[in-house]
Protein backbone atom coordinates (compact mmCIF):
# COMPACT_ATOMS: atom_id res chain seq x y z
CA UNK A 1 0.00 0.00 0.00
CA UNK A 2 1.41 3.53 -1.00
CA UNK A 3 2.08 5.89 1.73
CA UNK A 4 0.97 9.67 1.60
CA UNK A 5 0.70 11.56 4.41
CA UNK A 6 -2.79 11.90 5.68
CA UNK A 7 -3.48 16.24 5.80
CA UNK A 8 -4.84 15.92 9.38
CA UNK A 9 -7.06 18.28 9.81
CA UNK A 10 -9.10 18.84 12.65
CA UNK A 11 -13.14 19.50 13.23
CA UNK A 12 -14.88 19.07 16.24
CA UNK A 13 -18.74 18.74 17.91
CA UNK A 14 -19.54 19.88 21.06
CA UNK A 15 -22.98 19.09 22.73
CA UNK A 16 -24.13 21.55 25.05
CA UNK A 17 -27.09 21.70 28.14
CA UNK A 18 -29.51 24.02 27.63
CA UNK A 19 -30.23 25.67 30.97
CA UNK A 20 -32.84 27.91 32.86
CA UNK A 21 -30.67 30.08 35.28
CA UNK A 22 -33.63 30.25 37.86
CA UNK A 23 -33.85 26.05 38.52
CA UNK A 24 -30.84 25.18 36.97
CA UNK A 25 -32.54 22.44 35.41
CA UNK A 26 -32.82 21.61 31.66
CA UNK A 27 -34.48 23.17 29.53
CA UNK A 28 -36.19 21.93 26.32
CA UNK A 29 -35.84 24.31 24.17
CA UNK A 30 -33.67 23.65 21.18
CA UNK A 31 -36.27 23.82 18.26
CA UNK A 32 -36.85 27.76 19.24
CA UNK A 33 -32.80 28.11 18.83
CA UNK A 34 -32.98 26.26 15.29
CA UNK A 35 -35.86 28.74 14.13
CA UNK A 36 -34.02 31.71 15.28
CA UNK A 37 -30.54 30.52 13.51
CA UNK A 38 -32.54 30.27 10.43
CA UNK A 39 -32.81 34.08 10.84
CA UNK A 40 -28.79 34.78 11.50
CA UNK A 41 -27.34 36.71 8.01
CA UNK A 42 -24.44 34.35 9.63
CA UNK A 43 -25.85 30.99 10.69
CA UNK A 44 -24.17 28.72 13.25
CA UNK A 45 -25.75 25.79 11.56
CA UNK A 46 -27.18 24.41 14.60
CA UNK A 47 -28.14 20.47 14.59
CA UNK A 48 -30.86 19.18 17.20
CA UNK A 49 -30.32 16.23 19.10
CA UNK A 50 -32.60 13.56 20.43
CA UNK A 51 -33.67 15.65 23.89
CA UNK A 52 -34.97 18.84 23.32
CA UNK A 53 -32.82 20.54 25.77
CA UNK A 54 -29.57 19.30 23.89
CA UNK A 55 -27.99 21.92 21.74
CA UNK A 56 -24.80 20.61 18.96
CA UNK A 57 -22.46 22.68 17.14
CA UNK A 58 -20.02 22.03 14.39
CA UNK A 59 -16.74 23.70 13.59
CA UNK A 60 -15.59 24.34 10.13
CA UNK A 61 -12.55 22.47 8.92
CA UNK A 62 -9.93 22.95 10.61
CA UNK A 63 -6.44 23.19 9.64
CA UNK A 64 -4.62 23.24 12.91
CA UNK A 65 -4.88 23.69 16.72
CA UNK A 66 -5.06 27.29 16.36
CA UNK A 67 -7.94 26.87 14.61
CA UNK A 68 -9.89 24.44 16.46
CA UNK A 69 -9.19 26.91 19.61
CA UNK A 70 -11.22 29.42 17.47
CA UNK A 71 -13.76 27.62 16.60
CA UNK A 72 -14.80 26.51 19.84
CA UNK A 73 -14.45 30.20 21.18
CA UNK A 74 -16.75 31.38 18.20
CA UNK A 75 -19.31 28.59 18.79
CA UNK A 76 -19.79 28.91 22.57
CA UNK A 77 -20.03 32.70 22.54
CA UNK A 78 -22.42 32.47 19.64
CA UNK A 79 -24.70 29.94 21.45
CA UNK A 80 -24.37 32.01 24.86
CA UNK A 81 -25.66 35.12 23.37
CA UNK A 82 -28.64 33.40 22.00
CA UNK A 83 -29.35 31.45 25.13
CA UNK A 84 -28.70 34.73 27.03
CA UNK A 85 -31.24 36.65 24.59
CA UNK A 86 -33.88 34.11 25.70
CA UNK A 87 -33.39 34.15 29.22
CA UNK A 88 -30.98 30.98 29.39
CA UNK A 89 -27.78 29.56 29.91
CA UNK A 90 -25.34 26.72 28.47
CA UNK A 91 -23.26 24.55 30.40
CA UNK A 92 -20.53 21.82 28.63
CA UNK A 93 -20.97 19.05 30.94
CA UNK A 94 -21.21 14.96 29.70
CA UNK A 95 -24.39 14.82 32.30
CA UNK A 96 -26.60 17.70 34.16
CA UNK A 97 -26.15 17.14 38.04
CA UNK A 98 -29.77 16.13 38.72
CA UNK A 99 -31.82 16.29 35.59
CA UNK A 100 -33.86 13.51 35.34
CA UNK A 101 -34.22 11.58 31.25
CA UNK A 102 -38.15 10.74 32.14
CA UNK A 103 -39.00 14.74 31.88
CA UNK A 104 -37.32 15.48 29.13
CA UNK A 105 -38.79 16.22 25.41
CA UNK A 106 -37.78 14.29 22.75
CA UNK A 107 -37.27 15.82 19.59
CA UNK A 108 -39.32 15.33 16.65
CA UNK A 109 -38.48 13.78 13.37
CA UNK A 110 -37.61 10.50 11.71
CA UNK A 111 -34.42 9.96 12.81
CA UNK A 112 -35.34 10.00 16.72
CA UNK A 113 -38.68 8.07 16.25
CA UNK A 114 -36.97 5.67 14.73
CA UNK A 115 -34.25 5.20 17.27
CA UNK A 116 -36.72 5.65 20.14
CA UNK A 117 -39.06 2.83 18.31
CA UNK A 118 -35.77 0.52 17.95
CA UNK A 119 -34.06 1.47 21.16
CA UNK A 120 -36.79 1.93 23.20
CA UNK A 121 -36.41 2.58 27.21
CA UNK A 122 -32.38 2.71 26.17
CA UNK A 123 -33.29 5.51 23.77
CA UNK A 124 -35.01 7.16 26.56
CA UNK A 125 -32.17 7.39 29.25
CA UNK A 126 -29.60 9.11 26.52
CA UNK A 127 -29.74 12.59 28.55
CA UNK A 128 -25.69 13.00 28.12
CA UNK A 129 -23.44 14.97 26.23
CA UNK A 130 -20.68 14.19 24.34
CA UNK A 131 -17.76 15.82 22.30
CA UNK A 132 -16.54 14.27 19.36
CA UNK A 133 -13.09 15.15 17.06
CA UNK A 134 -12.46 14.12 13.52
CA UNK A 135 -8.98 13.99 11.89
CA UNK A 136 -8.65 14.06 8.39
CA UNK A 137 -6.99 11.35 6.16
CA UNK A 138 -8.68 12.03 2.50
CA UNK A 139 -11.00 9.96 0.45
CA UNK A 140 -8.75 8.04 -1.92
CA UNK A 141 -8.55 4.24 -1.05
CA UNK A 142 -5.25 3.49 0.33
CA UNK A 143 -5.96 6.78 2.63
CA UNK A 144 -9.22 4.56 3.76
CA UNK A 145 -6.90 0.96 4.35
CA UNK A 146 -4.14 3.32 6.22
CA UNK A 147 -7.21 4.76 8.25
CA UNK A 148 -8.26 1.55 9.35
CA UNK A 149 -4.64 0.57 9.93
CA UNK A 150 -4.57 3.39 12.41
CA UNK A 151 -7.51 3.51 14.41
CA UNK A 152 -6.54 -0.05 15.35
CA UNK A 153 -3.46 1.35 16.90
CA UNK A 154 -5.01 4.06 18.62
CA UNK A 155 -7.89 2.20 20.10
CA UNK A 156 -4.59 1.75 22.90
CA UNK A 157 -4.29 5.23 23.72
CA UNK A 158 -8.34 6.21 23.56
CA UNK A 159 -9.22 5.37 27.68
CA UNK A 160 -6.20 7.45 28.48
CA UNK A 161 -7.50 10.52 26.94
CA UNK A 162 -11.30 9.78 27.90
CA UNK A 163 -9.63 10.07 31.77
CA UNK A 164 -8.82 13.57 30.73
CA UNK A 165 -12.31 14.47 29.42
CA UNK A 166 -13.93 13.30 32.03
CA UNK A 167 -17.04 15.69 33.41
CA UNK A 168 -19.79 13.26 34.26
CA UNK A 169 -19.85 12.05 37.70
CA UNK A 170 -23.93 13.07 38.91
CA UNK A 171 -26.53 11.22 37.67
CA UNK A 172 -29.80 11.95 38.67
CA UNK A 173 -29.16 13.98 41.29
CA UNK A 174 -26.24 11.50 42.96
CA UNK A 175 -22.73 11.55 43.20
CA UNK A 176 -22.69 7.95 40.79
CA UNK A 177 -18.73 7.58 42.03
CA UNK A 178 -17.74 7.85 38.39
CA UNK A 179 -15.66 10.16 36.52
CA UNK A 180 -17.52 9.37 33.23
CA UNK A 181 -20.92 8.56 33.73
CA UNK A 182 -21.86 9.32 30.45
CA UNK A 183 -19.98 5.85 28.98
CA UNK A 184 -21.64 3.92 31.49
CA UNK A 185 -25.24 5.36 30.15
CA UNK A 186 -24.14 5.74 26.27
CA UNK A 187 -22.96 1.80 26.13
CA UNK A 188 -25.82 0.47 26.84
CA UNK A 189 -26.86 1.21 23.14
CA UNK A 190 -25.41 -1.56 20.56
CA UNK A 191 -22.05 -1.09 18.40
CA UNK A 192 -20.52 1.32 21.30
CA UNK A 193 -17.84 1.15 23.19
CA UNK A 194 -13.80 -0.12 22.00
CA UNK A 195 -14.03 -1.38 18.38
CA UNK A 196 -13.09 -4.78 17.34
CA UNK A 197 -9.95 -4.00 14.73
CA UNK A 198 -10.14 -4.78 11.31
CA UNK A 199 -7.62 -5.87 8.53
CA UNK A 200 -8.68 -3.33 6.03
CA UNK A 201 -11.48 -0.72 5.04
CA UNK A 202 -12.73 -3.53 2.83
CA UNK A 203 -13.61 -5.91 5.88
CA UNK A 204 -14.71 -2.85 7.95
CA UNK A 205 -17.21 -2.00 5.04
CA UNK A 206 -18.44 -5.85 5.12
CA UNK A 207 -18.96 -5.59 8.72
CA UNK A 208 -20.91 -2.37 7.70
CA UNK A 209 -22.98 -3.77 4.65
CA UNK A 210 -24.09 -6.89 6.36
CA UNK A 211 -25.41 -5.15 9.63
CA UNK A 212 -27.27 -3.14 6.88
CA UNK A 213 -28.66 -6.23 5.32
CA UNK A 214 -29.65 -7.84 8.32
CA UNK A 215 -31.49 -5.09 9.00
CA UNK A 216 -29.75 -3.68 12.07
CA UNK A 217 -29.57 -0.09 11.05
CA UNK A 218 -32.99 0.46 10.13
CA UNK A 219 -33.49 2.89 7.38
CA UNK A 220 -30.92 5.26 8.79
CA UNK A 221 -27.33 5.79 7.53
CA UNK A 222 -25.45 3.25 8.67
CA UNK A 223 -22.87 6.09 9.95
CA UNK A 224 -25.45 7.30 12.45
CA UNK A 225 -26.08 3.49 14.02
CA UNK A 226 -22.38 2.75 14.40
CA UNK A 227 -21.91 4.74 18.21
CA UNK A 228 -18.38 3.14 18.49
CA UNK A 229 -15.61 5.38 20.52
CA UNK A 230 -13.38 5.59 17.44
CA UNK A 231 -14.79 5.00 14.14
CA UNK A 232 -13.71 5.60 10.05
CA UNK A 233 -16.44 8.54 9.03
CA UNK A 234 -16.03 7.93 5.42
CA UNK A 235 -18.98 10.97 4.53
CA UNK A 236 -16.46 13.33 6.08
CA UNK A 237 -13.37 11.09 5.24
CA UNK A 238 -12.05 11.13 9.17
CA UNK A 239 -10.83 9.00 11.63
CA UNK A 240 -13.40 10.41 14.70
CA UNK A 241 -12.87 10.35 18.33
CA UNK A 242 -16.12 9.65 20.24
CA UNK A 243 -15.00 8.46 23.15
CA UNK A 244 -14.58 11.55 25.26
CA UNK A 245 -16.85 13.71 27.71
CA UNK A 246 -17.36 17.38 26.37
CA UNK A 247 -14.82 19.05 28.21
CA UNK A 248 -16.12 22.04 30.43
CA UNK A 249 -13.18 24.03 29.90
CA UNK A 250 -12.09 25.62 26.84
CA UNK A 251 -8.90 24.64 27.07
CA UNK A 252 -9.39 21.17 28.22
CA UNK A 253 -11.16 20.59 24.95
CA UNK A 254 -8.56 22.16 22.70
CA UNK A 255 -6.00 19.72 25.14
CA UNK A 256 -8.26 16.63 24.10
CA UNK A 257 -8.32 17.28 20.46
CA UNK A 258 -5.05 17.87 20.00
CA UNK A 259 -3.83 14.80 22.20
CA UNK A 260 -6.11 12.75 19.41
CA UNK A 261 -4.33 14.01 16.40
CA UNK A 262 -1.08 14.11 18.11
CA UNK A 263 -1.35 10.30 18.89
CA UNK A 264 -2.77 9.59 14.75
CA UNK A 265 0.30 11.74 13.60
CA UNK A 266 2.50 9.66 15.97
CA UNK A 267 1.69 6.41 14.44
CA UNK A 268 1.87 7.40 10.92
CA UNK A 269 5.52 8.51 11.70
CA UNK A 270 6.06 5.24 13.44
CA UNK A 271 4.58 3.96 9.94
CA UNK A 272 7.08 6.02 7.85
CA UNK A 273 10.21 4.18 9.33
CA UNK A 274 8.42 0.70 8.89
CA UNK A 275 7.17 0.18 12.37
CA UNK A 276 3.72 0.68 14.33
CA UNK A 277 2.20 0.39 17.92
CA UNK A 278 1.46 -2.73 18.96
CA UNK A 279 -2.90 -3.30 18.31
CA UNK A 280 -3.58 -4.65 21.53
CA UNK A 281 -6.67 -7.30 22.15
CA UNK A 282 -10.47 -5.65 22.84
CA UNK A 283 -10.43 -7.12 25.96
CA UNK A 284 -6.96 -5.31 27.25
CA UNK A 285 -8.53 -2.06 26.18
CA UNK A 286 -11.83 -2.32 27.52
CA UNK A 287 -10.46 -2.70 31.06
CA UNK A 288 -8.38 0.14 31.01
CA UNK A 289 -11.52 2.11 29.53
CA UNK A 290 -13.44 1.28 32.67
CA UNK A 291 -10.78 2.11 35.09
CA UNK A 292 -10.83 5.72 33.11
CA UNK A 293 -14.85 5.84 33.53
CA UNK A 294 -14.49 5.34 36.93
CA UNK A 295 -11.25 6.77 38.55
CA UNK A 296 -10.32 9.41 36.00
CA UNK A 297 -7.09 10.79 36.31
CA UNK A 298 -7.02 9.81 39.76
CA UNK A 299 -6.67 6.06 39.39
CA UNK A 300 -4.30 3.64 37.62
CA UNK A 301 -4.10 2.25 33.88
CA UNK A 302 -2.58 -0.77 32.75
CA UNK A 303 0.51 -1.43 31.07
CA UNK A 304 -0.09 -4.34 29.48
CA UNK A 305 3.14 -4.39 27.85
CA UNK A 306 4.49 -4.11 31.49
CA UNK A 307 1.87 -6.55 33.04
CA UNK A 308 1.17 -3.81 36.02
CA UNK A 309 -0.70 -1.16 36.99
CA UNK A 310 0.66 2.26 36.64
CA UNK A 311 -0.66 5.52 38.38
CA UNK A 312 -2.14 7.46 35.93
CA UNK A 313 0.31 10.57 36.16
CA UNK A 314 3.67 8.79 35.08
CA UNK A 315 1.22 7.09 32.26
CA UNK A 316 1.23 10.68 31.11
CA UNK A 317 4.43 11.74 31.35
CA UNK A 318 5.55 9.15 29.46
CA UNK A 319 2.80 9.63 26.75
CA UNK A 320 4.12 12.95 26.69
CA UNK A 321 7.26 11.35 25.72
CA UNK A 322 5.96 9.54 22.86
CA UNK A 323 4.26 12.27 21.37
CA UNK A 324 7.47 14.75 21.64
CA UNK A 325 8.52 14.32 18.20
CA UNK A 326 5.50 15.55 16.02
CA UNK A 327 4.25 18.12 18.44
CA UNK A 328 6.58 21.28 16.88
CA UNK A 329 5.47 19.61 13.39
CA UNK A 330 1.70 19.89 14.39
CA UNK A 331 2.38 23.31 16.09
CA UNK A 332 0.27 21.84 19.13
CA UNK A 333 3.24 21.35 21.96
CA UNK A 334 1.62 23.86 24.28
CA UNK A 335 -1.67 22.55 23.49
CA UNK A 336 -0.79 19.18 24.61
CA UNK A 337 1.38 20.09 27.45
CA UNK A 338 -1.88 21.44 28.78
CA UNK A 339 -2.39 17.56 29.89
CA UNK A 340 0.35 18.63 33.06
CA UNK A 341 -2.23 21.79 34.03
CA UNK A 342 -5.03 19.07 33.79
CA UNK A 343 -3.51 16.13 36.46
CA UNK A 344 -2.63 19.39 38.47
CA UNK A 345 -6.09 21.10 38.88
CA UNK A 346 -8.12 18.18 38.10
CA UNK A 347 -11.01 17.47 34.97
CA UNK A 348 -14.34 19.05 35.00
CA UNK A 349 -15.68 16.14 36.97
CA UNK A 350 -13.05 16.48 39.69
CA UNK A 351 -13.93 20.07 40.12
CA UNK A 352 -17.64 19.28 40.10
CA UNK A 353 -17.04 16.87 43.01
CA UNK A 354 -15.45 19.57 45.15
CA UNK A 355 -17.72 22.37 44.34
CA UNK A 356 -20.17 19.74 45.89
CA UNK A 357 -18.51 18.95 48.71
CA UNK A 358 -18.06 22.49 49.58
CA UNK A 359 -21.45 23.28 49.76
CA UNK A 360 -22.35 20.71 51.98
CA UNK A 361 -22.69 17.76 49.59
CA UNK A 362 -25.11 14.80 50.56
CA UNK A 363 -26.13 16.70 53.35
CA UNK A 364 -26.54 19.71 51.48
CA UNK A 365 -27.89 18.01 48.23
CA UNK A 366 -30.21 20.19 46.51
CA UNK A 367 -28.29 23.42 46.85
CA UNK A 368 -25.07 21.52 46.38
CA UNK A 369 -26.18 20.77 43.03
CA UNK A 370 -27.51 23.81 41.62
CA UNK A 371 -23.92 25.22 42.55
CA UNK A 372 -22.51 22.24 40.52
CA UNK A 373 -24.67 23.79 37.72
CA UNK A 374 -23.66 27.67 38.39
CA UNK A 375 -20.16 26.16 38.20
CA UNK A 376 -20.53 24.49 35.12
CA UNK A 377 -22.15 28.04 33.26
CA UNK A 378 -19.38 30.22 34.42
CA UNK A 379 -16.38 27.45 33.47
CA UNK A 380 -17.84 26.79 29.99
CA UNK A 381 -18.00 30.22 29.11
CA UNK A 382 -14.31 31.52 30.24
CA UNK A 383 -12.51 32.04 27.48
CA UNK A 384 -15.13 33.15 25.22
CA UNK A 385 -14.55 36.52 24.52
CA UNK A 386 -10.55 36.37 24.86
Amino acid sequence: MSFTRPPLTLGIEEEYQIIDPETRNLHAYISEFISQDEQRSSKLHLKPEFMQSQVEVGSHICRNIKEVRAEIKRLRRAVFEMAEQNGLEIAAASTHPFAHWDEQSITEGVRYKELLDDMQGVARRLLIFGMHVHVGFGAERAQRDLMIEVMNQARYFIPHILALSTSSPFWHGRNTGLKSYRSVIFESLPRTGIPHSFTSYDEYKHYEETMAKVGSFGKGDPVAKIWWDIRPHPLFDTLEFRISDICTSIEDAVCVAATFQAVVAKLLKLRESNMSWRSYRHMHISENKWRAMRYGIQGELIDFGQQESVPFHFLMEELLEILDDVLDELGSRKEVEHIRHILQHGTSADRQVAVYQQHGGDDNREEALKAVVDHLIEETKQGIYD
